[in-house]
């Protein structure tokens, strides 16, 4: 496995179903931490994901706290509009966690106080942020990309 994609409470279904198929083509395991805004047998999900879905390694966590007491100690960045370090200024390895927050909300502020952010740079005046897949390919593309993209073609 390549990296750790973290979806910290997803509430858009076709956001997640693109995230999953960028997750199988880059072997990357997607972590789901509830609450979800949808189902994950939810058909738009699956359809975004199309026929990758079932190729998908899958955990979903109960809770972030439940999620924090398995991989608590792992390396785990945060893509957040907030964080000083654009994405490309950390060294990625493999194995390492990269969490997204929820697409209207991000996370609480004390999810923000325990990782180190990063973040995709943005025109000065926007006041929105990038698509959630949108951004989870970015990121986890130049991840990949510091560690000569391995076992990819």
């Amino acid at each position: 496995m390549n990296l750790n994609i973290v979806l910290y409470q997803p509430e858009i279904p076709s956001n997640t179903g693109n995230i999953a198929r960028t997750c199988v083509l880059t072997n990357s395991k997607l972590h789901l931490i509830k609450p979800l805004g949808f189902s994950i047998d939810d058909k738009q999900v699956k359809r975004a994901g199309l026929d990758y879905w079932s190729e998908l390694n899958l955990e979903v966590h109960e809770s972030y706290e439940d999620f924090l007491k398995k991989y608590g100690n792992e390396r785990i960045y945060l893509a957040t509009t907030h964080a000083g370090n654009y994405y490309h200024e950390v060294s990625f390895k493999e194995g390492d966690f990269i969490m997204f927050g929820r697409e209207t909300s991000g996370v609480p502020e004390e999810v923000h106080l325990r990782h180190e952010g990063i973040r995709v740079p943005l025109i000065e005046t926007s006041t929105r942020s990038l698509n959630l897949s949108n951004t989870v390919a970015i990121v986890a593309y130049e991840a990949l990309r510091q560690m000569d993209f391995p076992k990819m073609k």
